[in-house]
Protein backbone atom coordinates (compact mmCIF):
# COMPACT_ATOMS: atom_id res chain seq x y z
CA UNK A 1 0.00 0.00 0.00
CA UNK A 2 1.10 3.09 -1.07
CA UNK A 3 1.09 6.74 0.60
CA UNK A 4 -1.35 9.45 0.51
CA UNK A 5 -3.74 10.87 -2.69
CA UNK A 6 -4.96 13.67 -3.50
CA UNK A 7 -8.43 14.14 -4.70
CA UNK A 8 -11.41 17.11 -5.08
CA UNK A 9 -13.70 16.06 -2.33
CA UNK A 10 -17.07 17.86 -0.96
CA UNK A 11 -19.38 16.81 1.67
CA UNK A 12 -23.10 17.10 0.91
CA UNK A 13 -24.55 18.16 4.31
CA UNK A 14 -28.05 20.05 5.30
CA UNK A 15 -29.92 21.70 8.27
CA UNK A 16 -32.28 18.77 8.30
CA UNK A 17 -33.66 16.05 6.69
CA UNK A 18 -35.70 17.04 3.70
CA UNK A 19 -33.40 20.17 2.14
CA UNK A 20 -32.31 18.41 -1.07
CA UNK A 21 -29.32 16.71 0.11
CA UNK A 22 -29.89 13.70 -2.55
CA UNK A 23 -30.53 15.81 -5.18
CA UNK A 24 -27.86 18.41 -5.24
CA UNK A 25 -25.58 15.55 -4.52
CA UNK A 26 -26.90 13.73 -7.70
CA UNK A 27 -26.75 16.79 -9.79
CA UNK A 28 -23.33 17.55 -8.93
CA UNK A 29 -22.66 13.94 -10.10
CA UNK A 30 -24.17 13.43 -13.16
CA UNK A 31 -23.01 17.18 -14.27
CA UNK A 32 -19.43 16.32 -13.63
CA UNK A 33 -19.42 12.80 -15.37
CA UNK A 34 -21.26 14.59 -18.23
CA UNK A 35 -18.21 16.20 -18.61
CA UNK A 36 -15.96 12.93 -18.90
CA UNK A 37 -14.79 13.36 -15.15
CA UNK A 38 -14.78 10.02 -12.99
CA UNK A 39 -17.06 10.84 -9.64
CA UNK A 40 -17.34 8.54 -6.91
CA UNK A 41 -20.09 8.59 -4.43
CA UNK A 42 -20.65 7.63 -0.98
CA UNK A 43 -23.32 7.81 1.70
CA UNK A 44 -22.96 8.85 5.12
CA UNK A 45 -24.44 6.69 7.30
CA UNK A 46 -27.14 3.93 6.32
CA UNK A 47 -29.05 3.82 3.65
CA UNK A 48 -30.55 1.86 0.68
CA UNK A 49 -32.53 4.08 -1.51
CA UNK A 50 -30.65 7.34 -1.85
CA UNK A 51 -27.71 5.42 -3.11
CA UNK A 52 -29.33 3.77 -6.00
CA UNK A 53 -29.88 7.53 -7.59
CA UNK A 54 -26.55 8.24 -6.88
CA UNK A 55 -25.44 5.25 -8.44
CA UNK A 56 -27.45 5.97 -11.34
CA UNK A 57 -26.12 9.58 -11.22
CA UNK A 58 -22.67 8.89 -11.16
CA UNK A 59 -22.14 5.76 -13.11
CA UNK A 60 -20.50 3.56 -10.39
CA UNK A 61 -21.67 1.40 -7.26
CA UNK A 62 -21.79 3.71 -4.24
CA UNK A 63 -20.58 2.65 -0.82
CA UNK A 64 -21.46 3.96 2.94
CA UNK A 65 -19.02 5.86 5.26
CA UNK A 66 -19.78 5.29 9.01
CA UNK A 67 -17.33 5.93 12.07
CA UNK A 68 -19.41 3.02 13.55
CA UNK A 69 -21.35 0.89 11.68
CA UNK A 70 -18.30 0.95 9.14
CA UNK A 71 -15.59 1.51 11.39
CA UNK A 72 -13.05 4.82 10.85
CA UNK A 73 -10.07 2.14 9.13
CA UNK A 74 -12.62 1.02 6.83
CA UNK A 75 -14.19 4.80 5.90
CA UNK A 76 -10.63 5.96 5.23
CA UNK A 77 -9.42 2.67 2.69
CA UNK A 78 -12.87 3.10 1.00
CA UNK A 79 -11.81 6.50 0.59
CA UNK A 80 -8.12 6.59 -0.37
CA UNK A 81 -9.19 3.74 -3.09
CA UNK A 82 -11.61 6.15 -4.21
CA UNK A 83 -8.90 8.87 -4.82
CA UNK A 84 -6.73 6.33 -6.89
CA UNK A 85 -8.70 6.45 -9.94
CA UNK A 86 -11.43 9.55 -9.31
CA UNK A 87 -11.47 13.45 -10.33
CA UNK A 88 -14.21 13.71 -7.54
CA UNK A 89 -15.54 12.47 -4.70
CA UNK A 90 -18.79 13.39 -3.07
CA UNK A 91 -19.93 12.29 -0.10
CA UNK A 92 -24.11 12.54 0.66
CA UNK A 93 -24.40 13.61 4.82
CA UNK A 94 -27.43 11.79 6.49
CA UNK A 95 -29.92 13.70 8.79
CA UNK A 96 -28.98 17.29 9.99
CA UNK A 97 -25.28 17.99 9.28
CA UNK A 98 -24.42 17.84 13.45
CA UNK A 99 -27.40 15.24 14.12
CA UNK A 100 -26.51 11.26 15.65
CA UNK A 101 -23.46 10.35 16.88
CA UNK A 102 -21.30 9.68 14.66
CA UNK A 103 -22.64 12.76 12.71
CA UNK A 104 -21.90 13.73 9.00
CA UNK A 105 -20.23 16.69 10.66
CA UNK A 106 -18.25 14.31 12.90
CA UNK A 107 -17.25 12.47 9.66
CA UNK A 108 -15.97 15.63 7.16
CA UNK A 109 -13.82 16.42 10.10
CA UNK A 110 -11.97 13.01 10.52
CA UNK A 111 -11.22 13.20 7.05
CA UNK A 112 -10.71 16.86 6.21
CA UNK A 113 -13.48 16.72 3.88
CA UNK A 114 -15.02 20.70 3.29
CA UNK A 115 -18.66 20.94 3.83
CA UNK A 116 -21.34 22.23 1.18
CA UNK A 117 -24.85 22.67 2.81
CA UNK A 118 -27.75 22.57 1.20
CA UNK A 119 -30.21 24.59 2.38
CA UNK A 120 -34.05 24.64 1.94
CA UNK A 121 -34.46 28.44 0.57
CA UNK A 122 -37.72 28.52 -0.17
CA UNK A 123 -39.31 30.90 2.93
CA UNK A 124 -36.04 32.51 3.67
CA UNK A 125 -34.63 35.91 2.67
CA UNK A 126 -31.91 37.23 5.15
CA UNK A 127 -32.01 34.77 7.69
CA UNK A 128 -31.02 32.59 5.58
CA UNK A 129 -27.37 34.24 6.23
CA UNK A 130 -27.86 33.78 9.87
CA UNK A 131 -28.38 29.60 9.23
CA UNK A 132 -25.11 29.15 6.74
CA UNK A 133 -23.33 31.28 9.66
CA UNK A 134 -24.85 29.37 12.22
CA UNK A 135 -23.79 25.62 10.37
CA UNK A 136 -20.44 27.28 8.89
CA UNK A 137 -19.40 28.14 12.73
CA UNK A 138 -20.84 25.77 15.35
CA UNK A 139 -18.24 24.09 15.51
CA UNK A 140 -14.12 26.40 14.73
CA UNK A 141 -12.56 23.06 13.23
CA UNK A 142 -15.34 21.58 11.11
CA UNK A 143 -14.17 22.27 7.46
CA UNK A 144 -16.71 24.42 5.91
CA UNK A 145 -17.10 25.57 1.88
CA UNK A 146 -19.84 27.02 1.51
CA UNK A 147 -23.67 26.90 0.93
CA UNK A 148 -26.12 25.81 -1.62
CA UNK A 149 -29.68 27.45 -1.77
CA UNK A 150 -32.46 25.14 -2.53
CA UNK A 151 -35.95 25.64 -4.32
CA UNK A 152 -35.52 29.42 -4.83
CA UNK A 153 -38.64 30.79 -6.34
CA UNK A 154 -36.56 32.82 -8.84
CA UNK A 155 -33.32 34.30 -10.22
CA UNK A 156 -33.83 37.45 -7.92
CA UNK A 157 -34.71 35.46 -4.84
CA UNK A 158 -31.27 33.42 -5.35
CA UNK A 159 -29.69 36.63 -5.55
CA UNK A 160 -31.23 37.93 -2.08
CA UNK A 161 -29.86 34.66 -0.09
CA UNK A 162 -26.28 34.90 -2.45
CA UNK A 163 -26.07 38.71 -1.12
CA UNK A 164 -27.10 37.91 2.77
CA UNK A 165 -23.76 35.93 2.95
CA UNK A 166 -20.60 36.69 5.06
CA UNK A 167 -17.36 36.94 2.96
CA UNK A 168 -15.86 33.87 5.03
CA UNK A 169 -18.72 31.48 3.16
CA UNK A 170 -18.57 30.46 0.09
CA UNK A 171 -21.52 30.37 -2.36
CA UNK A 172 -22.55 27.49 -4.72
CA UNK A 173 -25.45 28.75 -6.16
CA UNK A 174 -29.71 27.68 -6.74
CA UNK A 175 -31.43 25.47 -7.46
CA UNK A 176 -35.05 26.54 -8.55
CA UNK A 177 -38.00 25.03 -6.79
CA UNK A 178 -39.90 22.63 -9.27
CA UNK A 179 -41.07 18.93 -9.34
CA UNK A 180 -38.73 18.39 -12.72
CA UNK A 181 -35.67 18.24 -10.80
CA UNK A 182 -36.94 16.49 -7.27
CA UNK A 183 -37.03 13.04 -6.65
CA UNK A 184 -40.46 11.40 -5.34
CA UNK A 185 -40.48 9.06 -1.83
CA UNK A 186 -42.61 7.24 -0.30
CA UNK A 187 -42.52 5.86 3.40
CA UNK A 188 -38.78 4.62 3.76
CA UNK A 189 -37.45 7.19 2.08
CA UNK A 190 -37.09 8.03 -2.04
CA UNK A 191 -38.76 5.94 -4.59
CA UNK A 192 -36.33 3.29 -6.01
CA UNK A 193 -34.40 4.76 -8.73
CA UNK A 194 -35.53 1.05 -11.12
CA UNK A 195 -39.30 2.30 -10.63
CA UNK A 196 -38.78 5.70 -11.87
CA UNK A 197 -38.89 5.97 -15.41
CA UNK A 198 -38.05 9.43 -15.74
CA UNK A 199 -34.65 9.29 -13.49
CA UNK A 200 -32.26 10.23 -15.89
CA UNK A 201 -34.60 13.10 -17.10
CA UNK A 202 -34.42 14.34 -13.44
CA UNK A 203 -30.84 13.96 -12.82
CA UNK A 204 -30.31 16.03 -16.18
CA UNK A 205 -32.47 18.88 -14.93
CA UNK A 206 -30.80 18.80 -11.79
CA UNK A 207 -27.05 18.98 -13.75
CA UNK A 208 -28.70 22.24 -16.40
CA UNK A 209 -29.95 23.82 -13.19
CA UNK A 210 -26.97 23.57 -10.91
CA UNK A 211 -24.73 24.43 -14.48
CA UNK A 212 -26.52 27.23 -15.19
CA UNK A 213 -26.76 28.80 -11.58
CA UNK A 214 -24.11 27.42 -9.47
CA UNK A 215 -19.87 27.41 -9.05
CA UNK A 216 -19.36 24.10 -10.30
CA UNK A 217 -15.64 24.22 -10.18
CA UNK A 218 -13.96 21.32 -9.05
CA UNK A 219 -13.09 21.92 -5.03
CA UNK A 220 -10.03 22.17 -3.33
CA UNK A 221 -8.02 18.36 -3.20
CA UNK A 222 -8.15 16.65 0.06
CA UNK A 223 -5.53 14.34 1.22
CA UNK A 224 -6.60 10.94 1.69
CA UNK A 225 -4.07 8.62 3.73
CA UNK A 226 -3.85 4.73 3.57
CA UNK A 227 -5.59 2.22 5.79
CA UNK A 228 -4.17 -1.15 6.13
CA UNK A 229 -6.72 -3.84 5.27
CA UNK A 230 -6.15 -7.62 6.10
CA UNK A 231 -6.36 -10.23 3.85
CA UNK A 232 -9.48 -12.09 4.11
CA UNK A 233 -9.44 -16.36 4.10
CA UNK A 234 -11.45 -17.62 1.64
CA UNK A 235 -13.68 -19.13 4.22
CA UNK A 236 -16.67 -19.10 1.53
CA UNK A 237 -14.86 -20.94 -1.62
CA UNK A 238 -16.94 -22.47 -3.55
CA UNK A 239 -20.34 -21.81 -2.14
CA UNK A 240 -23.46 -20.72 -3.47
CA UNK A 241 -25.04 -18.28 -2.39
CA UNK A 242 -28.60 -16.98 -4.05
CA UNK A 243 -29.55 -13.51 -2.81
CA UNK A 244 -32.84 -12.18 -3.60
CA UNK A 245 -33.06 -9.22 -5.85
CA UNK A 246 -36.18 -7.65 -7.62
CA UNK A 247 -38.60 -4.55 -6.41
CA UNK A 248 -39.17 -6.25 -3.17
CA UNK A 249 -36.22 -7.09 -2.15
CA UNK A 250 -34.02 -4.39 -2.87
CA UNK A 251 -32.01 -3.09 0.25
CA UNK A 252 -28.38 -4.72 -0.66
CA UNK A 253 -25.24 -2.90 0.63
CA UNK A 254 -22.68 -3.11 -2.35
CA UNK A 255 -20.91 -3.78 0.85
CA UNK A 256 -21.83 -6.81 1.57
CA UNK A 257 -21.73 -8.01 -1.74
CA UNK A 258 -18.25 -7.09 -2.30
CA UNK A 259 -17.72 -9.42 0.86
CA UNK A 260 -19.18 -12.62 0.28
CA UNK A 261 -17.24 -12.90 -3.38
CA UNK A 262 -13.89 -11.93 -1.16
CA UNK A 263 -14.88 -14.84 0.85
CA UNK A 264 -14.78 -16.57 -2.22
CA UNK A 265 -18.65 -17.10 -2.52
CA UNK A 266 -20.12 -17.08 -5.88
CA UNK A 267 -23.97 -15.01 -6.12
CA UNK A 268 -26.41 -16.19 -8.16
CA UNK A 269 -29.38 -13.46 -7.84
CA UNK A 270 -32.92 -14.34 -8.34
CA UNK A 271 -36.12 -12.83 -8.11
CA UNK A 272 -39.06 -14.21 -5.35
CA UNK A 273 -41.46 -12.11 -7.63
CA UNK A 274 -40.97 -13.28 -11.44
CA UNK A 275 -38.28 -16.20 -10.89
CA UNK A 276 -39.92 -19.85 -10.81
CA UNK A 277 -37.95 -21.93 -9.25
CA UNK A 278 -34.06 -21.10 -7.28
CA UNK A 279 -30.73 -21.54 -9.04
CA UNK A 280 -28.47 -23.98 -7.78
CA UNK A 281 -27.57 -22.48 -4.16
CA UNK A 282 -25.87 -23.65 -1.20
CA UNK A 283 -27.32 -20.48 0.87
CA UNK A 284 -30.05 -17.90 0.84
CA UNK A 285 -29.57 -14.47 1.17
CA UNK A 286 -32.85 -12.60 1.85
CA UNK A 287 -32.56 -8.71 2.35
CA UNK A 288 -34.90 -6.36 2.70
CA UNK A 289 -36.63 -3.87 0.59
CA UNK A 290 -40.61 -3.29 -0.06
CA UNK A 291 -42.89 -6.70 -0.10
CA UNK A 292 -45.71 -4.51 1.23
CA UNK A 293 -46.09 -3.25 -2.04
CA UNK A 294 -46.35 -6.53 -3.45
CA UNK A 295 -47.93 -8.90 -1.44
CA UNK A 296 -50.12 -10.39 -3.87
CA UNK A 297 -47.37 -11.68 -6.45
CA UNK A 298 -45.28 -12.85 -3.17
CA UNK A 299 -48.30 -14.53 -1.95
CA UNK A 300 -49.10 -16.43 -5.31
CA UNK A 301 -45.48 -17.55 -6.53
CA UNK A 302 -46.14 -20.65 -5.16
CA UNK A 303 -43.05 -22.52 -7.02
CA UNK A 304 -41.13 -19.94 -5.68
CA UNK A 305 -42.62 -20.41 -2.25
CA UNK A 306 -42.10 -24.27 -2.21
CA UNK A 307 -38.44 -23.69 -3.46
CA UNK A 308 -37.14 -21.55 -0.14
CA UNK A 309 -39.48 -24.59 1.95
CA UNK A 310 -37.58 -27.00 0.50
CA UNK A 311 -34.22 -24.80 1.01
CA UNK A 312 -34.89 -24.78 4.91
CA UNK A 313 -36.41 -27.88 5.60
CA UNK A 314 -32.81 -29.39 4.11
CA UNK A 315 -31.21 -27.41 6.50
CA UNK A 316 -29.61 -25.40 4.37
CA UNK A 317 -28.64 -21.83 5.60
CA UNK A 318 -30.96 -18.63 5.15
CA UNK A 319 -30.15 -15.42 6.22
CA UNK A 320 -33.26 -12.41 6.30
CA UNK A 321 -32.78 -9.15 6.99
CA UNK A 322 -36.39 -7.15 7.56
CA UNK A 323 -38.39 -7.53 4.61
CA UNK A 324 -36.99 -10.67 4.13
CA UNK A 325 -38.16 -12.12 6.88
CA UNK A 326 -41.19 -10.50 6.62
CA UNK A 327 -41.68 -12.68 3.57
CA UNK A 328 -40.78 -15.58 5.93
CA UNK A 329 -43.87 -15.19 8.13
CA UNK A 330 -47.46 -16.63 8.25
CA UNK A 331 -48.68 -13.55 6.86
CA UNK A 332 -48.26 -9.55 6.18
CA UNK A 333 -50.72 -7.45 6.47
CA UNK A 334 -50.71 -3.83 3.95
CA UNK A 335 -51.41 -0.39 5.25
CA UNK A 336 -54.81 -1.16 3.56
CA UNK A 337 -55.74 -4.02 5.77
CA UNK A 338 -55.39 -6.87 3.49
CA UNK A 339 -53.60 -9.70 4.53
CA UNK A 340 -51.80 -12.36 2.42
CA UNK A 341 -50.11 -15.38 3.31
CA UNK A 342 -46.59 -15.32 2.83
CA UNK A 343 -44.25 -18.50 3.81
CA UNK A 344 -45.18 -20.30 6.67
CA UNK A 345 -41.34 -20.68 7.74
CA UNK A 346 -41.49 -18.56 11.08
CA UNK A 347 -44.23 -18.52 12.96
CA UNK A 348 -45.82 -15.16 13.23
CA UNK A 349 -47.57 -11.99 11.91
CA UNK A 350 -46.47 -8.54 10.51
CA UNK A 351 -48.94 -5.09 10.21
CA UNK A 352 -47.71 -2.44 8.30
CA UNK A 353 -47.95 1.11 10.56
CA UNK A 354 -48.35 4.42 9.28
CA UNK A 355 -45.61 5.72 10.68
CA UNK A 356 -41.71 4.44 11.50
CA UNK A 357 -41.76 1.96 14.68
CA UNK A 358 -37.99 1.50 14.95
CA UNK A 359 -34.81 3.53 13.39
CA UNK A 360 -31.72 3.33 15.02
CA UNK A 361 -28.24 1.67 14.45
CA UNK A 362 -27.71 -1.79 15.72
CA UNK A 363 -25.23 -4.60 17.42
CA UNK A 364 -25.71 -7.98 18.14
CA UNK A 365 -23.91 -10.27 19.90
CA UNK A 366 -24.69 -14.41 17.93
CA UNK A 367 -22.62 -17.56 18.37
CA UNK A 368 -21.09 -16.67 15.06
CA UNK A 369 -19.51 -13.37 16.44
CA UNK A 370 -20.53 -9.42 17.04
CA UNK A 371 -21.86 -7.95 14.13
CA UNK A 372 -23.86 -4.25 13.58
CA UNK A 373 -26.03 -3.06 11.06
CA UNK A 374 -29.30 -0.70 11.35
CA UNK A 375 -33.08 -1.48 11.27
CA UNK A 376 -35.59 1.42 9.87
CA UNK A 377 -38.86 -0.31 9.37
CA UNK A 378 -42.87 0.71 9.41
CA UNK A 379 -44.41 -2.74 10.19
CA UNK A 380 -44.92 -4.41 13.69
CA UNK A 381 -44.23 -7.97 14.78
CA UNK A 382 -46.11 -11.10 16.98
CA UNK A 383 -44.76 -14.03 16.84
CA UNK A 384 -44.33 -16.26 19.42
CA UNK A 385 -40.55 -17.48 18.56
CA UNK A 386 -38.10 -16.71 21.37
CA UNK A 387 -35.38 -14.19 20.15
CA UNK A 388 -31.86 -16.23 19.89
CA UNK A 389 -29.89 -12.41 20.83
CA UNK A 390 -31.27 -8.98 20.86
CA UNK A 391 -29.36 -5.72 19.47
CA UNK A 392 -28.09 -2.86 20.80
CA UNK A 393 -27.88 0.47 20.29
CA UNK A 394 -24.92 2.30 20.55
CA UNK A 395 -27.04 5.85 21.31
CA UNK A 396 -30.15 4.86 23.31
CA UNK A 397 -30.99 1.87 24.55
CA UNK A 398 -34.92 1.86 23.71
CA UNK A 399 -34.75 -0.38 20.09
CA UNK A 400 -33.18 -3.77 20.56
CA UNK A 401 -34.60 -6.05 17.77
CA UNK A 402 -34.79 -9.57 17.92
CA UNK A 403 -32.32 -11.88 15.85
CA UNK A 404 -34.42 -15.06 15.96
CA UNK A 405 -33.15 -18.53 14.59
CA UNK A 406 -34.69 -21.73 13.85
CA UNK A 407 -31.75 -24.32 12.01
CA UNK A 408 -30.10 -22.88 9.47
CA UNK A 409 -32.04 -19.86 9.32
CA UNK A 410 -31.21 -16.62 10.79
CA UNK A 411 -33.57 -13.60 10.59
CA UNK A 412 -33.96 -10.34 12.04
CA UNK A 413 -35.26 -6.65 11.61
CA UNK A 414 -31.48 -5.61 11.41
CA UNK A 415 -29.77 -4.69 8.13
CA UNK A 416 -27.00 -6.39 9.00
CA UNK A 417 -23.19 -4.81 7.86
CA UNK A 418 -21.58 -7.73 7.28
CA UNK A 419 -17.85 -6.12 6.67
CA UNK A 420 -18.09 -5.65 10.33
CA UNK A 421 -17.44 -9.54 11.06
CA UNK A 422 -16.68 -10.80 7.96
CA UNK A 423 -15.78 -13.99 10.23
CA UNK A 424 -19.23 -13.99 11.38
CA UNK A 425 -20.94 -13.47 8.42
CA UNK A 426 -19.14 -16.52 6.25
CA UNK A 427 -20.11 -18.54 9.99
CA UNK A 428 -23.67 -17.59 8.94
CA UNK A 429 -23.91 -18.85 5.24
CA UNK A 430 -21.16 -21.64 5.37
CA UNK A 431 -23.30 -25.23 4.56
Amino acid sequence: MSGPRQCPALLIAAPASGQGKTTVTAGLARLHTREGKRVRVFKCGPDFLDPMVLARASGHPVYQLDLWMVGEAESRCLLWEAAGDADLILIEGVMGLFDGAPSAADLARQFGVPVLAVVDGSAMAQTFGALAHGLASYQPDLPFAGVLANRVGSSRHGEILRDCLTEQIGWFGALPRGESVGIPSRHLGLVQAQELADLDVRLDAAADALAASADCRLPAAVSFSPSPSEKLPKLLSGVRIGVARDAAFSFIYQANLDLLQALGAQLLFFSPLRSSRLPAVDSLYLPGGYPELHLQALSRNHTMAEAIRAHHEAGKPTLAECGGMLYLLDGLTGQDGVREDMLGLMPGEATMQKRFTALALQEVQLPEGRLRGHTFHHSSLESPMQPLARGECPNYKRTAEAVYRQGRLTASYIHFYMPSNPIATAAMLSP
